[in-house]
C-alpha cells in the first residue's frame, strides 16, 4: 500500500513538473516576485501567451502526434533511442519562441531564459546519443540557476526560494528514481546541464 502511494505521489510530481513547464514557471516567478510585477497586465499576458504557446502547446501536439503516427506508447517514446524527434520539435519550437522575441524586441533576460532552454536541449540532444538524461531535473536545475542569476541582476536576496526550489528538486528527481526512469547519475547530471545552462545564458544575456 506505502509503496502504491509513494508511485502516486512521484507520478503526480513528475506530471506537475514536466520540464515543459519550467520556461513559464520562470517568467510567472519573475512577474510576480519581481519588480516586473509592475509591468501592465496586458504585457504580461501576452508575454505568458507566447511562452505557453511556444514551449508547451506546440510542443506537445506535435510530439503527440509523432508519438501516435507510430504507434508508440509513453513508455515507448521515453527510451533513449526513441528521444531524438521529441527534441528537435522542441527545439525548433523554442527556437521559433527566441524568434519572436527578437522581433519584438522583448528585454534580453527574456531572450535569455529562453535561449538558456534551448542551450540545455541541445546538450540533452548530445548526451541522449549514448546516456538517458533527466530532462525533469534539467528544468529544475534551469530554474535554480534563474534565481541565482536574477539575484544578481535584480540585487535581491536569493536564499530561501533558492533553498525551496533545491528542496523541490531533490523531491523530483527522488520521484522520477522511483518511477524508476533514471538513476541517481543521470537525475544529477540533468540538473547540473540545466543549472549551468541558466546561469551562463542569463548572465551573458544581461551583458
Amino acid at each position: 500500500m506505502l509503496e502504491k502511494r509513494l508511485l502516486q505521489i512521484a507520478h503526480i510530481l513528475s506530471v506537475a513538473f514536466s520540464p515543459f513547464y519550467a520556461p513559464i514557471w520562470a517568467f510567472l516567478w519573475l512577474f510576480f516576485f519581481s519588480y516586473l510585477k509592475l509591468l501592465p497586465l496586458g504585457y504580461k499576458l501576452l508575454i505568458l501567451g507566447i511562452v505557453f504557446v511556444f514551449t508547451i502547446l506546440i510542443p506537445r501536439l506535435s510530439i503527440n502526434l509523432f508519438r501516435h503516427l507510430n504507434r508508440w506508447s509513453h513508455w515507448q517514446l521515453s527510451h533513449r533511442e526513441h528521444r531524438h524527434m521529441p527534441y528537435v520539435l522542441t527545439l525548433l519550437s523554442y527556437s521559433a519562441c527566441l524568434m519572436l522575441f527578437t522581433q519584438i524586441n522583448t528585454a534580453m533576460f527574456f531572450r535569455g531564459i529562453i535561449m538558456a532552454a534551448i542551450v540545455a536541449q541541445i546538450v540533452c540532444v548530445l548526451v541522449n546519443v549514448w546516456w538517458k538524461i533527466s530532462t525533469h531535473m534539467v528544468g529544475m536545475g534551469g530554474l535554480v540557476g534563474m534565481i541565482l542569476s536574477f539575484s544578481s541582476i535584480f540585487f535581491y536576496n536569493p536564499f530561501w526560494p533558492g533553498c525551496a526550489l533545491i528542496l523541490l528538486s531533490g523531491v523530483l528527481g527522488t520521484s522520477r528514481m522511483i518511477l524508476r526512469q533514471h538513476s541517481l547519475a543521470q537525475v544529477l547530471v540533468g540538473f547540473a546541464v540545466g543549472f549551468f545552462s541558466s546561469l551562463i545564458c542569463l548572465l551573458f544575456a544581461w551583458i
